[in-house]
This record gives structure tokens, sequence and C-alpha cells, in this order.
């Protein structure tokens, strides 16, 4: 089973959703293309993440611009099972929200989107409130969550063929079902 797993800059989680991709990989059977947005790039690096993402990640890819490298036409055609976003930001969920594909991870959802390959998102803001993160040096961080940002979530939400997953545990279940069908 294959599936492309993109990332963007979020800090929101990075650790977490990059500790499920490991267990996933060490499970078998799950071949991860790993797609990083130019700020996940960023990200990864300042949670010195990067090393743990390539020595998992059957290739890992950074985005250069919204086609390069080039993952919609294998996902669009089948190479891959499934495209996974985790996690996504509040600016990628606000463009997926709008139709806006200006970038390598929006491009693909909106791409993959017109095909029946399913495409699941994990945002980071999805509810009212606040949420405390913690930052690479273990110190926490505490972010108000933005009412816009809940309703572009609730527009994904809305959209058939895309599903909003809630918290990283939830990726393992969309793994599990997937093995089945394979």
């Amino acid at each position: 089973m294959k599936c492309v797993w993109a990332l963007t800059g979020a800090g929101d989680l990075m650790p977490e959703i990059v500790a499920v991709m490991e267990g996933l990989a060490g499970q078998g059977g799950l071949e991860i293309t790993v797609v990083l947005s130019r700020a996940a790039e960023q990200v990864v690096k300042w949670y010195k993440l990067k090393d743990r993402l390539e020595g998992l990640a059957y290739k890992l890819l950074v985005e250069k611009d919204a086609n390069a490298p080039f993952i919609v036409g294998p996902l669009q055609t089948g190479h891959y099972d499934f495209l996974l976003v985790a996690p996504v930001t509040a600016n990628t969920a606000a463009k997926i929200a709008h139709g806006i594909a200006d970038s390598l991870v929006s491009n693909a959802v909106a791409q993959i989107n017109k095909t029946d390959i399913p495409a699941y998102l994990l945002p980071v803001d999805q509810r009212p409130g606040t949420t405390t993160t913690t930052l690479p040096d273990g110190s926490p961080l505490t972010l108000r969550i933005r009412p816009v940002d809940i309703e572009n979530v609730e527009a994904i939400r809305r959209m058939e063929g895309l599903t909003v997953l809630e918290r990283p545990e939830d990726i393992r279940d969309v793994v599990a079902r997937h093995r089945k069908r394979a």
C-alpha cells in the first residue's frame, strides 16, 4: 500500500504526527512518500525531525512550486492509495476551503479531489478557544483559535471526497482501513 503524506508548516502537532508516521512505517506494508511544503521544511528542521522523516520515508520531496515535484499525476492516476495531509496549517486550510491551488499541497488536494482517490486532512485549528502546543525547546505555547480558521475547516468538512481527521491517532484508523482493502 502506498500513500503520499504531505506536511505543512504547523508546529502544532508536528512531533505527534511524526511519531504516528514512525509507528505506521515500522509496521511494514506501507510505503510513505513524504511531501514537505516549504514552510514544513523549516518547521521540521526547527523541531529536529528531518532525519527521522528521511529514515522512514520511501521518498522525501520538498516543494519547489505548485506543481513541483510532480506528485499530482501519480496521485490522480492511482499510483497511490490515498493522500494524507497532516498537519494542515490554517493557511493551507483556507486555500483548500476557497479552492486556491497555488502551493504544492493545496494543488494536490484540489487535483486529487477531482478523482475517486481519498484524501484525509488533519487541520490544527478545529475548535473554538485555545490550544497549547509544545515548542521545540519543550516549553508550552498557548494559541487562540480564530473563528475564521474554524469556518474554513467546516467548509472542508462539507467538501465531497475530503475527510477531516480530528487527532493524530485517527491516522492509524485510516491506514488500517486501507490495509483491509489492499
